[in-house]
């Protein structure tokens, strides 16, 4: 039995090894700093992840990595970004065998994702900026796209949660929305304060709509009072994009696929993410009565490009 192998899980030991890692990618493999980077935050995922699932990473087996693979798919990371991550954790954990710290590899055997033709783009924060600072804010149009867009990245939402979304799911005191999604199920979403700033903005447009029947209650409106569709978002996003000149195919989904890239490459939990984006169920109480789901909305706050800014 090798005698080197030891629980991976203690902070101080984590540190100690990885920065053991570091030393080895710098001098034994010459890596640039900024590949030495790279593998860095790629391998910050996997400890988020160990952490959270309260497993050492000595004692981490081929199944976990799929878990952990199909967490990264799931919240929109694209094939090929997936196949970077899983390069750097299978060169760490070779470096764990070299040095005896495990005696079996469990990535042996994890198949990285096929890339297949040029994969959907994402906006950065700098060009979501620039989009929603195009609308012309004198119009109620511009107010109603403006908050719109917002919502749709500063929660993560799907187009069909974004124009269903009601008046009375947003919890302006609370700062969550509550969000249908995909089968009917619910769950709670924090929304950044900037968001509900220019709800509550376009509410005061909305107040002047003659809204139809059957309607009364949807909170993104149309000017003959309706709710909007799913191709009149597809065209407010696309001519605002090419307003400001940004060269790439966005689509509505765009916006959350970037609402997940953007959270994750500044740290935020797969766990956390994954809620955010709908894979939990919940209640309308749950906002009063579900303490855990405050760290939640702490992780988003945390590490969201939109919640921590003032206008």
């Amino acid at each position: 039995m090798n005698r080197r192998i030891i629980q991976i899980l203690i902070p101080a030991e984590v540190d100690r090894i990885i920065d053991k890692y570091l030393i080895y990618l710098q001098l034994e493999k010459s890596l640039s700093a900024n590949s030495v980077d790279a593998y860095t935050r790629d391998l910050s995922k996997l400890t988020d992840f160990a952490q959270t699932e309260n497993i050492p990473l000595d004692k981490i087996t081929l199944k976990d990595l799929q878990q952990f693979v199909a967490q990264l798919r799931d919240i929109g990371i694209y094939a090929r970004s997936q196949a970077r991550i899983i390069s750097g954790i299978k060169s760490f954990y070779k470096f764990l065998m070299f040095e005896e710290y495990i005696e079996t590899d469990p990535t042996e055997l994890l198949d990285a994702p096929k890339i297949g033709l040029k994969l959907p783009d994402v906006l950065t924060v700098e060009e979501i900026d620039a989009v929603l600072k195009s609308f012309d804010l004198s119009t109620s149009e511009g107010r109603r796209n403006h908050a719109m867009l917002e919502t749709l990245y500063s929660c993560g939402l799907r187009v069909s949660e974004l124009i269903t979304l009601k008046v009375s799911d947003v919890y302006f005191d609370e700062g969550f929305i509550k969000v249908t999604g995909k089968g009917s199920k619910q769950r709670l979403a924090p929304i950044s304060h900037i968001a509900l700033k220019e709800i509550k903005n376009y509410l005061i447009d909305r107040n002047e709509i003659d809204i139809q029947k059957g309607f009364e209650d949807v909170l993104f409106q149309t000017k003959r009072g309706r709710g909007l569709s799913r191709i009149t978002v597809f065209h407010i996003i696309k001519t605002q994009v090419e307003a400001v000149g940004i060269k790439k195919n966005i689509s509505p989904h765009t916006f959350r696929h970037s609402f997940a890239t953007h959270l994750l490459e500044r740290g935020a939990n797969l766990r956390s993410i994954q809620q955010m984006l709908g894979h939990e169920k919940i209640t309308t109480t749950e906002i009063y009565t579900h303490i855990g789901k405050e760290h939640l909305r702490k992780a988003i706050l945390t590490h969201h490009p939109r919640y921590g800014n003032e206008y």
